[in-house]
């Protein structure tokens, strides 16, 4: 979805026929300025998209960035200042604190699994994103440091274990995918793993293996294949270090974008 579009969505749900509350308290147009700061230690994303919310509601906003996406900040830290109409920065606050609050708390979240993945492992994200939100917390894995894996459906093939079921001869059904298109597959077991790597993918995923199987997979591919290995399931903080320790080529962790924290950020007079 177009970010403005988004954006406009976003504050026709929380505006809706007028902010009551704002216009029936304030009847001056006074100037004010304003500072966001973190009230804890993270990654900042989403300061344009925040921009964009009070410049929607009032084109005349000035509002300075102090830090950039994906800069890491102290608790305290000001990391953007607004100057404008009091009404529009008191009606626009929460749908910029929402946007700005979650995709840093996405990006602060990726940093910590790729510091604890290392210099030789990525850490991937998912499509376990909130629906229509795809793009903006995409954007978020990226600012801390993170990959995107396929943004949708039509970016490459990923065989999954319900498509197994359903097919009798993988072999055959892998020469019908588009040649520009990268094949990863989905393996659960050692078993899969000697039969797709015949197969020649691009990738292949260990999901929801345990951890030895998963060591004897990955040098039966190391040996066998130049394809990348791709580490899934059961990935938090507790296990990264130790799935990293396998030396996958990459990490896919669906935490980053459907259970992250918000950042606490704060907006004051």
């Amino acid at each position: 979805m177009n970010i403005k579009t988004l954006v406009k969505l976003a504050l026709k749900e929380d505006v809706a026929k007028g902010d009551i509350t704002t216009n029936s308290l304030i009847k001056n147009n006074k100037i004010i300025s304003a500072d966001f700061f973190a009230k804890e230690a993270g990654i900042v994303c989403g300061l344009d998209i925040t921009k964009m919310v009070f410049q929607l509601l009032d084109n005349k906003i000035i509002f300075n960035k102090i830090v950039k996406d994906g800069q890491k900040v102290k608790n305290s830290q000001v990391i953007a200042q607004i100057k404008g109409n009091v009404k529009t920065i008191l009606t626009g606050e929460r749908t910029a604190l929402n946007f700005l609050q979650h995709l840093s708390g996405i990006a602060t979240l990726t940093n910590k699994f790729v510091k604890s993945a290392g210099k030789k492992t990525k850490i991937y994200d998912t499509r376990k994103t909130t629906p229509l939100l795809r793009e903006v917390e995409k954007y978020a894995v990226r600012c801390g440091g993170g990959y995107n894996h396929r943004l949708n459906l039509s970016d490459m093939v990923l065989i999954k274990d319900n498509h197994l079921e359903l097919v009798k001869n993988l072999h055959l059904n892998i020469k019908n995918f588009p040649k520009n298109k990268k094949i990863e597959i989905e393996a659960q077991n050692f078993s899969h793993v000697k039969q797709f790597v015949k197969l020649n993918p691009d990738i292949i995923m260990l999901d929801n293996m345990n951890y030895n199987e998963m060591k004897k997979s990955i040098q039966y591919i190391r040996n066998h294949s130049k394809c990348e290995i791709e580490i899934s399931g059961n990935v938090n903080s507790k296990t990264i270090e130790k799935f990293a320790g396998l030396k996958p080529d990459r990490i896919s962790v669906g935490v980053i974008t459907h259970s992250a924290p918000s950042l606490d950020i704060s907006l004051e007079f």
